[in-house]
């Protein structure tokens, strides 16, 4: 029971409670940053909003007597989203002082940036973001302060009907025919700009310290080709300029790895509009890599007891009526008559391994059972989310199944979470671990779910691995472990994910003969280490900058004579490493030297082997080292002997 505040002298006091346990006491009808300003002026300064009972709010909304009141600052998450959406709010009220005609729609912060999306008559050119920078800066500078009201929802509509936006009003009227609609929606004004937003703000402009607007783009109203066209606008903003300043170099250095423009000066891959939109093709080099990849990733399967398989690329679809995909998963394509029966193109490949697996009857001593396949799929996603190799239409999961009985269970997420420290290791790749729970759209008991994800936890812990709960981001049939992979700038990719399933079996009578001679269903456990090739590679490119070990490069070695008088010796040279193994280049053309080496420089050969008239004659070479020069004259024995150390090994780091 709360009790009433107490009173001092006439006044009305409250006690607050914080974070560590201990109470803080403020006069009747203070704010969340009256109560930053009592600890002391740096935390006012720094609070950006406040978390009163768990509920993020506003940080000058009045606190109540006995609130448990946390301040959020820039270093939380949270508080970065709070400070970057309200910027956003800055531009749009920019934009519309600009461009009278512009009609705001959304703008969502994201994880380092923002956006805002605007129906306007012309799209943005580059010196129109140069004018609405200008602009925000002018509003920072005044400092105006932001305020909230409630209104109901018609009360809204009729706001947003008579500034003639549609946007915000189809948005009211999607709240209104909910299952269980608000009785009210807030809006957030500062100067004379007002937009619908459920909040919290920066209680004002000012505080937003250091701006950049950084791109903008074609966009559809709410992601919908055949809605109305959009423009976007990007930007990001910190509490200081050197913040914003490393940001801008980070993305820098970024768009120096992007995958896209590296994928085509090191001649990878490439994806063709007259084929389709996320379809990718592999060049002679990307295939190497993808091959080197895949020999690698089916080895370390074999060793530990996977069995490979192949499963056909459609499928009847009555095998996805059957797992529930028809009914729950909205990325199939859609279905192609074969024989006067539906056919799909696979989304995955679970169906098609619980078919080999029932091709026989099942004894508790063949267990586990453990399929792996280098599978293509096909999923239809968005052409705006559609991302060079990184988000596809097309792509092979490096995918597997394994049938367990129940008490091979925690063993069997054991030895895949090992296996997926191996692969990163091996890459150079850093981890981040979630465990993904029971979405809305799902299927099974509540009894089977929490069996599942009792499962994943304790497996997680048996491992020692930290992880962070991601509720309800489980997939429709089971919970999982998601795996974010870290690149060398610490970025996060979607990456491995394991998920336990005791859904499907049911579905499908997947079963074993347990040693009582009864039928008992299996644990399927769903898990893919690398994710996608396609995605993987692309992340690898950006994560080396096209600068691959020794062992994933596609070309290892590049062999440069000097004049055409040694290219009989370069060729048998060439001859000699690629008899070892050696994946080699011969430069052959009649040109200098030095466009030679900045060639392979570019293409980011990890080794060049110089011959001119003295190697020839002392049967030598003079070794370049990729971003390290000249390495000095070696024999070809000891070159191949460190060579193949080196790819044996799998290093990471070029050793000569």
């Amino acid at each position: 029971m709360q009790t009433a505040p107490r009173r001092d002298l006439g006044v009305v006091v409250m006690k607050i409670k914080l974070p560590d346990g201990t109470e803080s006491t403020l006069d009747d009808g203070a704010s969340a940053l009256d109560l930053a300003q009592s600890i002391g002026p740096r935390l006012a300064l720094a609070a950006l909003a406040a978390r009163v009972n768990g509920e993020l709010v506003d940080v000058t909304k009045p606190l109540s007597d006995g609130d448990q009141v946390e301040i959020v600052t820039f270093s939380d998450p949270v508080g970065r989203e709070v400070y970057r959406h309200t910027t956003s709010h800055v531009m749009a009220m920019a934009v519309k002082l600009l461009f009278l005609d512009a009609k705001p729609t959304i703008g969502p912060a994201l994880e380092d940036s923002f956006y805002y999306d605007f129906d306007v008559p012309e799209p943005f050119a580059p010196e129109d973001l140069d004018r609405i920078e200008a602009e925000m800066e002018s509003i920072i500078k005044e400092d105006h302060p932001i305020s909230r009201r409630d209104l109901s929802l018609s009360e809204a509509i009729e706001v947003f009907g008579e500034r003639d936006n549609p946007y915000k009003v189809e948005l009211i009227e999607d709240l209104s025919a909910g299952e269980d609609p608000p009785e009210k929606v807030s809006l957030y004004s500062q100067g004379e700009f007002e937009d619908l937003c459920r909040g919290p703000h920066l209680p004002s402009t000012g505080r937003i310290k250091s701006i950049k607007l950084l791109s903008s783009s074609g966009s559809y109203w709410r992601g919908d080709e055949n809605r109305q066209r959009l423009q976007r606008v990007y930007g990001t903003s910190f509490p200081s300029k050197k913040e914003l300043k490393d940001h801008l170099e980070l993305l820098e250095e970024a768009k120096r790895r992007d995958h896209r423009s590296l994928g085509k000066r090191l001649d990878l891959y490439s994806i063709h509009s007259e084929v389709g939109a996320g379809l990718v093709h592999w060049h002679p080099k990307g295939a190497i890599l993808r091959r080197v990849i895949e020999s690698f990733w089916l080895d370390e399967h074999l060793a530990r007891g996977y069995e490979q398989v192949y499963t056909p690329h459609i499928a009847s679809e009555e095998i996805y009526k059957i797992s529930g995909h028809l009914e729950k998963y909205d990325a199939m394509y859609a279905s192609m008559e074969v024989d006067n029966s539906p056919y799909r193109v696979k989304p995955m490949n679970c169906p098609n391994h619980i078919m080999i697996y029932n091709t026989q009857v099942r004894s508790w001593r063949d267990l586990p059972i453990r399929y792996c396949e280098l599978g293509t799929v096909y999923r239809y996603e968005r052409s705006g989310v559609l991302h060079g190799m990184l988000r596809v239409r097309g792509f092979t999961q490096d995918d597997a199944h394994i049938f367990c009985r129940p008490d091979q269970l925690k063993d069997e997420l054991v030895d895949t979470l090992g296996l997926v420290k191996v692969m990163m290791d091996t890459f150079g790749l850093g981890i981040e671990v979630f465990l993904s729970t029971r979405p809305e759209q799902s299927i099974g008991s509540d009894e089977v779910w929490e069996q599942s994800t009792d499962a994943l936890k304790q497996a997680l812990a048996r491992a020692g691995v930290d992880y962070v709960l991601d509720p309800g981001e489980g997939v429709f049939y089971g919970p999982k472990i998601d795996i974010k992979l870290l690149d060398a700038l610490g970025r996060p990719w979607q990456g491995p994910t394991i998920q336990v399933d005791f859904n499907l079996a049911p579905r499908f009578g997947v079963n074993f003969v347990d040693s009582d001679n009864t039928s008992h269903e299996v644990v399927m456990v769903h898990r893919a280490v690398l994710g996608s090739v396609e995605r993987f590679v692309g992340v690898l490119i950006e994560h080396f900058a096209g600068a691959f070990p020794l062992w994933l490069s596609p070309v290892q070695v590049a062999i440069l004579p000097i004049t055409d008088d040694q290219h009989d010796y370069a060729s048998q040279f060439a001859d000699r490493l690629r008899s070892r193994g050696i994946r080699v280049h011969l430069d052959a053309r009649s040109e200098k030297i030095g466009a030679k080496i900045r060639e392979a420089e570019l293409q980011r050969t990890p080794y060049m082997l110089v011959l001119g008239r003295n190697e020839q004659e002392d049967g030598s070479a003079s070794v370049r080292v990729r971003d390290k020069g000249d390495a000095g004259a070696m024999s070809l024995d000891t070159f191949v002997q460190h060579v193949e150390e080196e790819i044996t090994a799998r290093e990471l780091q070029l050793s000569l």
